[in-house]
């Protein structure tokens, strides 16, 4: 269901940095801000650590990487 929204007391420069983005991007300025707002938003799902590290390339030795065995 779509719900209006209102911003008040939005600073000038910020509301014709809005209108000048939405013109290079060929959109209406309020259709600008449901974009900027969307995408703020709706960030991917953040994923557990050991996933994270479970999904880096095997690019070396451990001692590859150690900083007590690198040339003076």
């Amino acid at each position: 269901m779509a719900t209006n929204l209102v911003v008040r007391n939005v600073e000038e420069s910020v509301v014709l940095t809005l209108k000048q983005v939405a013109a290079a991007h060929g959109r209406s300025a309020e259709a600008e801000h449901r974009e900027i707002l969307r995408a703020a938003l709706t960030r991917p799902a953040r994923r557990p650590v050991a996933q994270v590290l479970a999904s880096m390339p095997d690019v070396g030795e451990d001692a590859d990487f150690d900083v007590r065995h690198t040339a003076a």
